[in-house]
């Protein structure tokens, strides 16, 4: 074998694990809307969970996320094709919002709203849920308390802040994901809710962290939000003394 049939044979076993998307959409075994979008190369799935489907792959030569949502075969199919437009509708204006905001938000690259699903740029790095509990320092808890700001100051909450959907880069510092949950609201209670979510997020999954949410909420508070972080501080004692 040459070295040219030698290149050849390595690209495609480069290629073979991938799956080509045509444009159409259909059921698989599971039950949940398998997406097809033309550009899209698959490589791993990333995540199952109720609510959607998570691929890592590549959309027109860029590392690329996509999140197919989840049929749910109890609703009416008419319903649930509505509210799974809705929901993914109202992401994408999120995404779009804090990217424009420069937040560190994956950047949106193709939606198909009719079919539940939408690709984003991959974004570096990893969960800070697993860099804090391999050991890795915690010097960015500051900064994710000025993130968090950033989003809140924009006017979204995100509704599931937990270490599993943020990510952490030694070179290009922290990001924000999943904002599946999230909604757009001047509403104190939900933001306040963010805060407390992490905490107990902190609180559960790293304990060995001293006083990990004041430090968050020392970085929140040098960018304003004393209401927010009032709010927080009432939840708070609301979770303790009903616990």
């Amino acid at each position: 074998m040459n070295r040219l049939d030698s290149a050849v044979q390595e690209l495609l076993g480069r290629i073979a694990p991938c799956k080509y998307r045509s444009s159409a959409t259909a059921l698989n075994p599971s039950g949940f809307r398998h997406i097809m979008a033309g550009p899209w190369l698959e490589t791993d799935l990333l995540h199952q969970g109720a609510e959607a489907v998570v691929y890592s792959g590549s959309w027109m030569g860029r590392d690329a996320v996509l999140k197919q949502r989840q049929e749910r075969k109890w609703r009416h199919p008419d319903l649930d094709e509505r509210l799974t437009k809705s929901r993914l509708s109202a992401e994408v204006r999120l995404l779009r919002r804090l990217h424009l905001l420069g937040i560190p938000v994956p950047e949106l690259l193709a939606v198909d709203a009719h079919s539940g699903w939408l690709v984003t740029n991959r974004l570096p790095g990893r969960p800070l849920f697993e860099h804090l509990r391999s050991g890795g320092h915690s010097d960015m808890l500051e900064e994710l308390g000025r993130t968090i700001r950033s989003i809140h100051a924009a006017g979204v909450c995100h509704g599931d802040l937990t270490t599993h959907n943020i990510l952490w880069d030694n070179d290009l510092g922290l990001s924000i994901i999943d904002l599946g949950l999230a909604q757009i609201t001047d509403d104190l209670e939900p933001m306040g809710l963010d805060l407390q979510v992490l905490n107990e997020c902190l609180k559960a999954s790293h304990p060995s962290i001293e006083n990990a949410i004041d430090r968050v909420v020392q970085g929140y508070s040098s960018q304003g939000g004393e209401d927010v972080v009032g709010r927080f501080n009432e939840i708070r004692a609301r979770v303790r003394y009903h616990g």
